[in-house]
């Protein structure tokens, strides 16, 4: 899905909502920031492989969407930290039973794989 899909108003609600959290890291962001703010080196650290470059884009896009928020603290070195906004934390709320869904699925693939 590309990024425009985001911004599009003449989409379905499904095609809107997905076009926030499309990529490969943005619903594990999601989820760490549900349990409050983090700097972006927590965030790194607690996601392997996900690049500097990748997360900024990531949280830019975000922040974009309305579902975080950056605060930087006029501090040296300057401390930037990011949170989860109110409309955020609906979408994490909305997306709790596509999750609840998404472990059915893997606990019926393990079930199927042992059997076999």
């Amino acid at each position: 899905m590309t990024r425009s899909r985001a911004l599009d108003p003449d989409v379905c609600g499904v095609t809107a909502a997905i076009a926030v959290i499309d990529g490969k890291w943005k619903t594990a962001l999601l989820w760490l920031l549900e349990s409050g703010p983090h700097r972006p080196g927590e965030l790194r650290r607690q996601l392997p492989g996900l690049s500097e470059k990748v997360l900024t884009q990531a949280l830019r896009e975000m922040e974009t969407d309305g579902l975080v928020h950056r605060e930087v603290h006029d501090v040296l070195p300057l401390k930037t930290v990011y949170s989860l906004t109110t409309f955020g934390r609906e979408l994490s709320e909305a997306l709790a039973p596509l999750s609840d869904w998404g472990h059915r699925r893997l606990d019926k693939l393990r079930e199927t794989r042992s059997a076999s």
